[in-house]
């Protein structure tokens, strides 16, 4: 029985998905790991972003990688939850709020990090393929330009287009939603890139 399918259910369910999602994203992995290796906190460093690239320019380039991995994780697990229990349309519910949950997390006073990581892995639970297709953008970009905030950039306008082309659509509307969301928490890298400011990959400060 798949209880997407009854109305009366269907609301609780998404609403349910939507809070775990929530809860998944908003763990604040590049906080709690640099806390924990003695760093302080890395929101008072660089760009004051809880995630990976400005976990980065502690010079900790191991702890750069693990919140990388498990904010992408809790992107996934979100999606792959959502998916197991109610179906297709809870897992897109429960990764759309797993991408707010890290952007907006309730123990951090709604100030979290710009999502990045957390799209790539809601990505690879909703759309593999594209997952490894935003990654090869990523790192062709950062190869050519050392911009972080370009790759990513790049690569989330390359994707939702491709998976508007190639389907399914609701997975290319959640897609399009993440990448105009995350495109405007990126407005001051933006400025910075037009400017000729922007930090490069690996630079501290």
């Amino acid at each position: 029985m798949n209880a997407l399918t009854d109305w009366q259910t269907a609301p609780a369910l998404l609403a349910l998905a939507a809070v775990i999602g929530y809860l998944l994203g908003s763990i604040p992995f590049g906080l709690i790991l640099t806390r924990a290796a003695g760093l302080g906190d890395v929101r008072n460093i660089g760009s004051g972003n809880i995630g990976a690239t400005n976990v980065l320019r502690t010079g900790n380039k191991k702890l750069a990688a693990a919140t990388l991995l498990l904010d992408a994780l809790k992107g996934t697990a979100a999606v792959l939850i959502a998916n197991a229990l109610w179906g297709y349309e809870a897992s897109l519910v429960a990764g759309f709020f797993a991408f707010l949950g890290h952007l907006f997390p309730v123990w951090l006073g709604f100030k979290g990090g710009k999502g990045v990581a957390v799209y790539i892995g809601v990505l690879l639970g909703v759309a593999p393929i594209m997952m490894l297709a935003f990654v090869v953008i990523w790192i062709a970009t950062a190869f050519i330009t050392k911009y972080s905030s370009l790759s990513a950039l790049v690569a989330m306008l390359v994707i939702p287009v491709a998976l508007w082309i190639l389907g399914p659509e609701k997975t290319a509307l959640l897609v399009t939603l993440l990448s105009v969301i995350s495109w405007y928490m990126h407005r001051e890298n933006i400025k910075r890139l037009l400017a000729g400011t922007e930090s490069k990959i690996g630079k501290k400060g």
